[in-house]
């Protein structure tokens, strides 16, 4: 059974780059097709994905975040990262990594969601 956990600073100022990473167990991210996602949800507010990385190292990112965000993989320790650049307020939320298959609407394994708080 695959187990995705992510990991991460908690806390960040204004202007500041945020690195998350999702370890990943159970599987290796280079097989079965699948496609890795990050995805976060804002106070009071629903999903919202961020992009993804897949199998073939191919990415796709939102057109809102695309100019602010990478995403990359080491399959060396089986985890990809997210680095989100220039942070504000708004980016304020509780960051999940996924596999699934985005195109389709369907993540199929979540990690278990990790607090990231944008405070000056």
């Amino acid at each position: 059974q695959v187990q995705l956990q992510e990991s991460g600073p908690g806390l960040l100022k204004p202007s500041q780059t945020l690195s998350l990473s999702c370890s990943v167990s159970g599987d290796s991210i280079t097989s079965g097709y699948y496609y890795y996602s990050w995805i976060r949800q804002s106070p009071g507010k629903g999903l919202e994905w961020i992009g993804y990385i897949n199998y073939n190292d191919r990415t796709s990112y939102s057109p809102s975040l695309k100019s602010r965000t990478s995403i990359s993989r080491d399959t060396s320790k089986n985890h990809f990262t997210l680095q989100l650049r220039s942070v504000t307020i708004e980016d304020t939320a509780v960051y999940y990594c996924a596999r699934g298959f985005p195109l389709y609407g369907l993540f199929l394994s979540w990690g278990q969601g990790t607090q990231v708080t944008v405070s000056s």
